[in-house]
């Protein structure tokens, strides 16, 4: 059956007037599903009775299954969801000051090999379809509508389990899905896309609905990048920035430049002269993020007072320079610690030979 979060707004009509039913009940029924987050078919008064029976016929409403909800002391919720396939991926909502954001992952595991990232461990399974990447939004949503004292979200950064672009067609059709005026309307800026360097498909941006871009630089000295990043081998930081340079980016926006600090790595004043050297300062924002621990990690995270003083280094060069603060971590979800691993203490099964991709980055380049 074809899921309902499968569908544009414009695949919607066209599909409805293929069927011979009334193209404007679209708009009627994504009201229903994302604005009213009503999947009961039958409460669709205002839509036509011929539409709503061919509905419960054909069409699927099914959603990912939260099997497991962890909260951390900070506020943040991680939640484990069980895709169709009995595939597993984890989401997680992390609070801050008017705002809600839901870090959504595009992949069931990852290619790319990033030797800090915990995902990285499970290596690749498959990608997410775009009703799964929109179906953990609404989940999570209705979740919450259930569980909280309505909390609801109001941002999406894609930096969960995954490289988005690597599965960039699906996660564009999500987006589209999710800027959609008629259902979730989330504005441009408030939502985020992350990528490792795939830098293909970052050259094919244009093509992308304009969302905030950020780059997981984590490193400005080649030597390093590619120690941490595997991907850097194939797409060094020259080739990266001459990719970076063909993004539109509309006035007033800038590129957030993800830094991983790790102890004695790349924490160094040396670290500091390359990142100055590489970036623009007008158009680039670095994001400072504290190496987040995880069982058998075999980076260590620098003092904050050591952190402290590479954003004030930054700060003096005329960056615009923040430190993350770090959410989640006692529940393995902070940035880099989500690894689909609570099914093993659930008994969950996730089948292994759905997997036809490799988990070597080199074989995805």
């Amino acid at each position: 059956m074809i899921s309902i979060f499968d569908f544009t707004l414009i695949e919607l009509k066209d599909y409805l007037k293929d069927q011979g039913l009334t193209p404007f009940g679209a708009e009627q029924i994504f009201d229903w599903v994302y604005k009213k987050l009503n999947l009961n078919v039958d409460d669709w008064t205002n839509v036509a009775k011929k539409t709503r029976e061919h509905f419960k016929a054909t069409i699927s409403f099914s959603l990912p299954q939260i099997v497991w909800e962890g909260f951390s002391k900070d506020g943040t919720r991680k939640f484990l969801l069980k895709m169709i396939d009995g595939q597993t991926i984890e989401t997680v909502a992390i609070p801050a000051k008017e705002r809600l954001t839901l870090c959504l992952s595009s992949q069931v595991g990852c290619a790319i090999g990033c030797t800090f990232c915990h995902t990285a461990t499970q290596g690749l399974k498959r990608h997410l379809k775009a009703s799964e990447v929109v179906g953990q939004f609404i989940a999570i949503q209705i979740w919450l509508n259930q569980n909280s004292n309505g909390d609801k979200l109001t941002n999406i950064v894609y930096m969960g389990q995954g490289e988005p672009l690597h599965n960039m067609m699906n996660m564009k059709k999500a987006t589209e899905i999710f800027m959609t005026e008629k259902g979730l309307a989330l504005g441009q800026r408030r939502i985020t896309l992350s990528t490792s360097g795939l830098v293909p498909q970052i050259e094919k941006l244009a093509e992308f609905p304009p969302v905030n871009i950020a780059i997981s630089l984590h490193s400005a000295r080649n030597n390093i990048r590619t120690e941490l990043m595997p991907i850097n081998k194939v797409y060094d930081l020259e080739r990266l920035f001459k990719a970076i340079k063909t993004i539109p980016l509309k006035a007033h926006r800038r590129i957030t430049y993800e830094y991983l600090l790790i102890e004695d790595l790349n924490d160094t004043e040396e670290d500091v002269e390359a990142l100055s050297n590489l970036l623009e300062r007008k158009e680039s924002k670095i994001n400072l993020i504290p190496f987040n621990e995880y069982p058998g990690s075999n980076y260590k995270r620098p003092s904050s007072k050591k952190v402290t003083w590479f954003m004030d280094q930054l700060i003096k060069k005329g960056f615009t320079c923040t430190v993350r603060a770090t959410k989640g971590s006692d529940i393995l979800a902070a940035c880099g610690q989500l690894k689909s691993s609570v099914e093993k203490k659930l008994n969950i099964w996730a089948p292994q030979e759905l997997s036809n991709t490799s988990s070597h980055a080199g074989n995805l380049l």
